[in-house]
């Protein structure tokens, strides 16, 4: 089945999901691009509104968007992928921002399926900053992994946290949890 090979690397802002990510890649597995940060990129060049400190609904849709096309695009991909975040992503943040999530973005969470095993990376304070894109506070990324963590289980995934280590150690991790090589 196509979700056995779908990892996703999840957690709260800061926590070094997309370097672990970066590092997989680098290993010589397929990735996704966070979407979150690439949509405030975007935004942001073009002045418009999709950001999660102008319109965070429309900052949400544009994320499922991105997230189910990098789903579909994957698809093609021969062997192990590993997202920079997944569709029940969009849910977890709805559920941060108190909003309730609508039915068509839960049935994407439904549909959408990755490996029942889901990578989370913990708050790290050692390691967590802002950024232009980045502008939550640590407090606010805990509670966003909190509210991600809540959300992944809700849908029926296991959730693997990663060690509070180095980019390689945690990279040794995740290849050692998922028992696969490149194929």
């Amino acid at each position: 089945m196509i979700e056995d090979r779908f990892y996703v690397v999840t957690g709260g802002p800061g926590s070094g999901k997309s370097s672990l990510i970066d590092a997989l890649a680098r290993a010589g597995y397929k990735r996704s691009l966070e979407a979150g940060r690439a949509i405030i990129q975007e935004q942001v060049s073009i002045g418009g509104r999709a950001l999660p400190w102008d319109d965070r609904m429309l900052f949400a849709e544009m994320m499922l968007e991105r997230e189910m096309r990098s789903y579909r695009e994957a698809q093609d991909e021969k062997g192990t992928v590993f997202f920079d975040r997944g569709v029940p992503d969009v849910c977890g943040y709805l559920r941060l921002i108190e909003q309730t999530v609508p039915s068509d973005v839960s049935k994407a969470a439904e549909e959408f399926r990755y490996n029942l095993l889901v990578f989370v990376a913990p708050p790290w304070k050692e390691i967590f900053c802002q950024d232009r894109e980045r502008k939550q506070d640590f407090d606010e990324a805990a509670r966003t992994c909190d509210a991600l963590e809540e959300t992944y289980r809700s849908y029926g995934y296991d959730l693997v946290p990663l060690p509070l280590a180095s980019i390689e150690d945690r990279l040794r991790f995740v290849i050692e949890r998922i028992g696969r090589v490149l194929y």
